[in-house]
C-alpha cells in the first residue's frame, strides 16, 4: 500500500478530521454499520469525496489490513517545521522523539501512547526508520492524524536545537544507572527511544542530557519499545498532573 492511505475506522475517522483525506472508500457491504455512518456524516461535514466499492476491492487496497470497510486516500501532507511547531506548545512541553523505530506496529504504539499521555509533538528521523503509513495509522487509532508528527534530516542537530530552546533531553537506556522513577520529568522535556535493535544511536545518546532505565525484575532485560515509551511518558503525565494540583492549591 502507497504511504498515502490510512485503513480502518478510527484511523479514517481521524484523518477526516484532519482535514487530511482526499477520497474516501466505502464497503457496500459495510453500509449499515453504525460506525462507518458516523465516518460519512463526518466526511459529509468535510465535503470529502465519496466512493462506493466492494469490499474485496478495498481487500486489494489494504493488502491484507483490516479495513473495517473504509479506506481513505490522503492529501499530500505537508511538512512541519520544528521551529513553527515548538512555538505552538503550552510550557512546559513533552516531546517524544523516537530514533529509528522500524516496526510500523511499534511506531503506531508509540504515537497512540503518546497522545492518550499528552505529548505535545513526535519528533522522527527521516531516514533510516519507518515512515508513517497505512499500518502506522491503523496501530496508532487515530492518533497519527492528532499528534504533529515532526520528520527531521538530521535528529542530533534537531535535539541541540530542543536545548537551546529550553528543553531537557532523557534518553531511555536499559543499562542506565539512573532510575526513571525517581527523575523529575515536569519541566520542559524531550523523551528519546532508540530502535528495536539497537537502541540509541551514538550521537543521539551524546545529546542526552540524562538516561534513565526502568527497573525490572526477573530475567527480561528489556522491555518492547511502544512499552517502554508507554510507561516513561505516563509517569511524566503523573508527575505533571501533581504538580499542576499542587499549583492550584497554592
Amino acid at each position: 500500500m502507497a504511504e498515502d492511505w490510512a485503513v480502518g475506522v478510527h484511523a479514517v475517522a481521524a484523518a477526516i478530521d484532519a482535514g487530511e483525506v482526499e477520497q474516501l472508500w466505502v464497503a457496500k457491504e459495510r453500509a449499515g454499520d453504525r460506525r462507518i455512518q458516523d465516518v460519512l456524516a463526518a466526511a459529509e461535514r468535510q465535503g470529502t469525496a465519496l466512493r462506493w466499492a466492494a469490499a474485496a476491492e478495498l481487500d486489494r487496497l489494504g493488502v491484507g489490513h483490516q479495513h473495517q470497510g473504509l479506506a481513505a486516500r490522503l492529501l499530500p501532507a505537508p511538512a512541519r517545521k520544528l521551529s513553527e511547531v515548538l512555538e505552538s506548545i503550552p510550557a512546559p512541553g513533552l516531546l517524544l522523539i523516537l530514533d529509528g523505530i522500524l516496526d510500523p506496529h511499534n511506531l503506531g504504539a508509540c504515537l497512540r501512547s503518546a497522545e492518550a499521555a499528552g505529548v505535545h509533538a513526535v519528533l522522527l528521523p527521516k531516514d533510516h526508520a519507518c515512515p508513517i503509513n497505512a499500518t502506522v495509522r491503523k496501530a496508532a487509532a487515530g492518533a497519527a492524524s492528532r499528534l504533529p508528527v515532526v520528520v527531521v534530516t538530521n535528529l542530533a542537530r534537531s535535539i541541540a536545537s530542543l536545548k537551546e530552546q529550553g528543553y531537557w533531553i532523557a534518553g531511555l537506556a536499559g543499562e542506565a544507572s539512573a532510575d526513571l522513577y525517581q527523575a523529575d520529568l515536569r519541566g520542559p522535556l524531550a523523551l528519546v527511544l532508540g530502535s528495536e535493535e539497537k537502541g540509541l544511536r551514538r550521537l543521539v545518546r551524546e545529546q542526552c542530557d540524562f538516561l534513565w532505565r526502568i527497573p525490572m525484575s526477573g530475567a527480561i532485560e528489556s522491555l518492547n519499545v511502544s512499552v517502554a515509551a508507554a510507561l516513561a511518558l505516563f509517569e511524566a503525565r503523573r508527575q505533571r498532573q501533581a504538580q499542576a494540583k499542587t499549583d492550584e492549591l497554592r
